[in-house]
């Protein structure tokens, strides 16, 4: 049967800092709770997928060429591919990331993504 489940359920169980923790996948897309606190990552750029951020607890930003997005519990934000950017986490956020399968690589993550895909 197809079990369901809850995203501040799995935000609560993710409690390793820069650890991503998939909760799923659908086609060629994974889903990864990122918990992060007092961290800003390179800016980067992923050439051939787009990538959703979902803030489940906490405070974000996310910074462009252009300048910085404030996000918040519930915000979320679609960086198309082929957009310089970078996450910007100044106090403890639990994010949802969505993207191709292969997009998070241990260069984009700051050395902190283990899986080999």
């Amino acid at each position: 049967m197809i079990q369901k489940k809850n995203f501040r359920t799995c935000a609560s169980n993710a409690t390793n800092l820069c650890e991503y923790t998939e909760i799923g996948a659908f086609d060629d897309h994974m889903m990864n709770i990122a918990v992060v606190e007092n961290r800003k990552l390179d800016f980067h750029v992923h050439e051939s997928s787009d990538e959703m951020f979902v803030v489940l607890e906490g405070k974000m930003q996310l910074e462009f060429d252009d300048g910085l997005v404030d996000l918040g519990v519930g915000d979320f934000i679609i960086v198309p591919k082929g957009t310089r950017h970078r996450p910007v986490c100044t106090s403890l956020v639990k994010c949802l990331l969505v993207e191709k399968r292969g997009t998070l690589t241990n260069k984009n993550t700051g050395g902190t993504y283990d899986k080999i895909e």
